[in-house]
């Protein structure tokens, strides 16, 4: 054995087994392991070829990103591929589950390539800020032509094994025992190098088209890399071209964005591992879903896509065939899309159930409620759900109601956890799981194994009031109000925010959710007497005309056609707001308005965790990224904050607090920041 790597012999074939736990990423001493075997391979005259295989369940899910952020250590993955290449003797990868990123690249630079019916290769470089570093746009388009290899770099997809062979990345998928098939093969293989085919243009290759389909928006710096050194693929020497990949890669890597990126990666590692303190459980098999809407839907949905059974529950029978029908629709795509095997889905369609009948829920192990945010209609169905699945996990995806106090009106409260959704939930990542004050290790631990099933980024959130994310969200839009009331228009603000990288600004996003659903917390706060010390009536007076957003055709904006249209009739009831409360408009540019949205997220952020709401600075990130759209490659409002000095945080937490017309709240940010933003 060699660092991480062990060397064995079967016949005339040396083996080379990557063992770095848990996903063999690309180490220094993986590097520093495959380097050495192919030095062997040089010199032992009995040996006539090598297999490059992980142990585990992964080839090379990707490299080790700790690295990344300074000297990467040598040797450097683009020597050990030219160690390889530079053999004279065939060496073959077997791969078998991820061969991601420099996973891929290494076995790009071996002579054949074997994968199990289960392996996923990509380069998913470009989702960390980076472009692929080892060759990856330089070999791939060798063999699949550039504009495959532009869609799969930008896109960082993971590549199924039976089109990675459709296209040519993989020569031979295997269907029995991986490792006995590539020695085989590797007793007769030749020696093929990749760098030294041709690549084959398409007549109809366009590149940018590729390129305006795959990115949304404007195209970052490792994106307008990517098409450079894709589209000149080929065109030239391929020593010069390989090093200028390399060179681009290296000046990305230290770029902010991916520090940015690199930082919400660990940062939902991390939060993931918080959540995950109780004793590991089972799988789930079977969940049940109360409330066959568009949110019970959607978390069937997801349920769906990852292989588990699920029972839809709802009062109305047709509402329930519906929530199937949507369930099904969702699967179907994603066998359009290839994400999901015909097999497999049929499989999971025989287990899709939906219905009006509580009692269709004993055999779940898992049931969640999804109805109406009232506090009564959820005591009463979580209620019969217990009674109906004696033995199943109970969880709650209220958005802001306490979980503790609905736990109380349970024969054993601790069977109830939060489980808090975000819509839509077949797509967005994240899962808010809120354990209160009685959640048993076990319903945690339920709760926890569901949310890895579903590849979900799991958070650990305090049982208050919007937990994390609605409780920042909730003083995000807040202040997007107050800048109305002070100057701006919906459109500005929108704009301002969809330029600093959001993907749709919070007015654009209130018309799409429905006014309704703020409208129901401002009168939750109004009857208690919590409303905010500044109060903003414009969206009251906007839902006291029926104007709920764009399912009814105004909000914020008219809807025509699905087109946002700044409305005049708005403008001036924003205008007439500010002149009744006596405040004098002004001209607020873009910097201004992120500023202060940004400032008021930082601020309240800081105060969830100072609560013990979020357990981490990290893990507000992680929720705000995943759940309400901050830009990755910012890195999420707490690691925005640590890239300022402490002036500009002091004059944040000043300006958020006069326009709240609140006490700044500076101490709680030195206190979560701990001086670090001056390091960061």
């Amino acid at each position: 054995m060699s660092g991480q790597v062990r060397q064995d012999v079967d016949g005339e074939i040396l083996i080379l087994t990557i063992d770095n736990p848990p996903v063999n990423a690309s180490s220094q001493g993986v590097r520093a392991g495959i380097a050495a075997g192919i030095q062997r391979l040089v010199s032992d005259p009995a040996l006539v070829a090598a297999v490059l295989i992980g142990a585990g369940d992964s080839f090379v899910a990707g490299s080790d990103l700790g690295e990344f952020g300074g000297m990467v250590p040598e040797p450097l993955l683009p020597s050990v591929i030219a160690d390889i290449e530079d053999c004279a003797k065939p060496v073959v990868a077997a791969l078998d589950g991820f061969a991601l990123g420099g996973g891929l690249e290494l076995a790009l630079g071996c002579d054949a390539r074997l994968a199990s019916q289960r392996a996923q290769v990509g380069l998913p470089e470009v989702t960390l800020g980076m472009v692929p570093g080892a060759g990856g746009t330089q070999r791939l388009p060798r063999l699949v032509g550039r504009e495959a290899a532009l869609e799969i770099i930008l896109s960082g997809r993971r590549v199924p094994a039976v089109e990675a062979h459709e296209l040519g990345i993989v020569d031979e998928i295997v269907t029995g025992d991986l490792l006995s098939a590539a020695v085989r093969y590797a007793t007769t293989a030749r020696k093929r190098r990749v760098a030294e085919l041709a690549v084959a243009d398409s007549p109809t290759e366009d590149l940018e088209a590729v390129a305006g389909r795959v990115v949304r928006g404007a195209r970052r710096a490792n994106a307008v890399a990517a098409l450079e050194l894709v589209g000149s693929a080929g065109s030239g020497d391929i020593e010069t071209a390989l090093r200028r990949e390399r060179e681009r890669f290296d000046e990305l890597r230290l770029s902010p964005d991916a520090a940015a990126l690199r930082h919400i990666f660990f940062a939902e590692r991390a939060a993931s591992r918080r959540a995950g303190t109780t004793p590991r459980q089972p799988g789930v098999d079977r969940v049940g879903i109360i409330g066959a809407g568009a949110m019970g839907a959607g978390i069937g949905a997801a349920f769906a896509l990852a292989g588990i059974g699920v029972q839809l529950i709802d009062t109305d029978a047709t509402q329930a065939q519906r929530g199937r029908e949507r369930i099904q629709q969702t699967l179907d795509k994603a066998v359009a899309r290839g994400r999901l095997s015909v097999e497999a889905a049929v499989g999971v369609s025989a287990r899709l159930g939906a219905s009006t009948d509580s009692a269709d829920l004993g055999d779940a192990d898992l049931v969640i409620e999804a109805v109406v945010e009232d506090p009564d209609v959820k005591v009463s169905v979580l209620r019969a759900a217990a009674v109906a699945a004696p033995d199943a996990v109970l969880a709650t995806n209220t958005s802001y109601l306490s979980v503790s106090r609905l736990a109380e009106s349970l024969e054993d409260p601790s069977r109830l956890v939060g489980m808090h959704f975000f819509n839509p939930a077949d797509v967005m990542k994240l899962v808010e799981l809120v354990p209160g004050s009685t959640a048993s290790p076990r319903t945690l631990g339920v709760a926890l194994q569901a949310s890895k099933q579903l590849r979900k980024v799991a958070v650990l959130a305090g049982d208050a009031e919007g937990f994390i994310g609605n409780r920042i969200y909730s003083v995000y839009r807040r202040h997007a109000e107050y800048l109305l009331e002070d100057g701006a228009l919906p459109e500005d603000v929108d704009a301002a925010m969809e330029g600093f990288g959001f993907g749709m600004g919070p007015f654009a996003v209130a018309d799409l959710s429905g006014l309704q659903i703020a409208r129901s917390l401002r009168d939750r706060w109004r009857s208690t007497g919590r409303l905010p010390a500044r109060y903003v009536d414009i969206p009251d007076l906007l839902c006291d005309r029926g104007w709920w957003g764009r399912r009814s055709g105004r909000g914020y904006y008219r809807y025509e056609e699905g087109r946002r249209i700044p409305d005049p009739q708005v403008h001036d009831m924003i205008v007439a707001e500010s002149a009744r409360k006596s405040i004098r408009r002004r001209s607020i540019g873009p910097e201004e308005i992120v500023e202060r949205l940004i400032g008021a997220m930082v601020v309240e952020g800081a105060k969830v965790v100072q609560d013990g709401i979020a357990r981490h600075a990290d893990d507000v990130d992680a929720v705000v990224v995943n759940g309400f759209g901050f830009p990755r490659f910012a890195g999420g409002p707490m690691w925005w904050a640590r890239r300022q000095d402490a002036a500009t945080l002091t004059r944040l937490a000043d300006v958020v607090a006069a326009a709240a017309r609140e006490e700044a709240a500076s101490g709680a940010l030195a206190e979560v920041l701990g001086g670090a933003q001056s390091r960061a």
